[in-house]
């Protein structure tokens, strides 16, 4: 019997759903939005290249404020506490003053093993970009100047978890939805802009500025700002399965903006002089994004853990190689600088532009300052994964 490497078994999988190959489903269901597992996350799929490393390995270790990331290593262990690997190090946390700058520090030298993270040459150094909390005007009901929709999740997106298949399919997912019992791939963002029959969904809010629209696609949340000066707060709450495209790129390479333009702004300028060819820029990325209306209270947007992200604590990463929820040491610069930025992070959030080992994505917390260091963010960095010594792998 012939058999096929993993990888491999995933793309047929995928060609399968987008061939509209019959593929075992239960019956169509929505997704379910993100929300704090009941059990604590999966470890990666992959193990990445570790490093044993010291603590004086971590330029800036000792000068690090550790008060300020303790609230988001505690957010972690709501989601960990539950697994044994974690547990006793969450337990044990509990009893740290939080506002002990010492104490924290030797928390984490006491109890956890640092590793340099390598890619697969070997090499330590990784992209770092950011990402950011944004804010758009919109409004609850379509009018003349809010016409953009924010969908909510459609009763027929299907989404098939493939580790059902094989267990090396962790973190896989096909999205489509059922024509009959065939699986076919679900609709495009074009599609969905131009109204196609059959697309059903409804909008939780209007925004007044598609750029910003996608721009909060891009991103995976945001506060909508409604014309009497309040807000609603909106997350990621499903994904259409098209892979994601970026239109700045795209702008790029057909000459229309400089790289030091492609940003939200630039793409804004250039849909102002550009209004009849926007809409068909916009469609190139086939990805399109479905939002909840989260709770007012959330002190943050919450990530792939199911906990609140915190601002400048907070990172995205691959999970196929670094778990969620762990504690990493990341040493980059500031954007736009040569400035270190060296801190504890925690590892809250994925996203589909981040993989690899030492592939970073910095969450900077909510508004226009956030956005515009977000934005200017595009560094080189290494970092360093926190595993309780009690599991942590040994060295080569």
């Amino acid at each position: 019997m012939r058999t096929f490497p993993v990888a491999y078994l995933g793309f047929l999988l995928t060609l399968a759903g987008c061939a509209g190959v019959p593929v075992p489903v239960a019956p169509p269901q929505p997704a379910p939005p993100p929300a704090a597992p009941s059990k604590a996350p999966d470890r990666p799929a992959t193990t990445p290249h570790l490093r044993p490393a010291g603590w004086a390995d971590l330029p800036g270790w000792k000068e690090d404020d550790l008060v300020e990331a303790w609230p988001a290593w505690r957010q972690s262990c709501k989601a960990m506490e539950k697994d044994p690997a974690w547990r006793r190090v969450c337990e044990l946390s509990r009893s740290v003053d939080s506002r002990d700058r010492n104490a924290i520090r030797d928390f984490f030298q006491r109890h956890f093993q640092p590793h340099e993270v390598m890619d697969k040459d070997g090499a330590p150094w990784g992209l770092v970009t950011g990402y950011y909390e944004p804010s758009l005007r919109g409004d609850r009901t379509r009018t003349e100047r809010a016409r953009y929709p924010i969908y909510g999740l459609p009763d027929d997106l299907v989404s098939v978890d493939l580790s059902n298949f094989h267990p090396e399919l962790k973190f896989r997912w096909l999205r489509g939805r059922l024509v009959g019992n065939r699986l076919v791939p679900y609709y495009t963002r074009e599609e969905i802009v131009k109204g196609i029959q059959g697309f059903r969904a409804t909008p939780i809010a209007w925004a007044e500025d598609p750029v910003e629209l996608f721009y909060l696609h891009i991103e995976g949340s945001g506060r909508i700002e409604l014309p009497n000066g309040t807000r609603i707060r909106v997350g990621y709450a499903g994904q259409n399965g098209h892979p994601f495209r970026s239109v700045a790129k795209i702008l790029i390479e057909q000459g229309e903006l400089k790289p030091s333009e492609a940003s939200e702004l630039g793409i804004k300028r250039w849909g102002q002089r550009n209004p009849d060819r926007l809409g068909r820029l916009l469609n190139l990325n086939p990805s399109y994004i479905f939002f909840r209306e989260l709770p007012d209270d959330l002190t943050g947007p919450p990530g792939a853990l199911g906990v609140p992200l915190t601002g400048g604590r907070s990172v995205a990463v691959d999970r196929d190689f670094i778990p969620l929820g762990a504690p990493l040491f990341l040493a980059t610069t500031l954007p736009l600088s040569d400035r270190p930025l060296n801190r504890l992070m925690l590892a809250q959030d994925t996203g589909a532009a981040i993989r690899g080992p030492v592939r970073v994505d910095f969450f900077w917390g909510f508004g226009d300052e956030a956005g515009t260091r977000a934005r200017g963010m595009k560094q080189t960095g290494r970092k360093w994964l926190l595993l309780p010594r009690e599991s942590a792998p040994r060295g080569p």
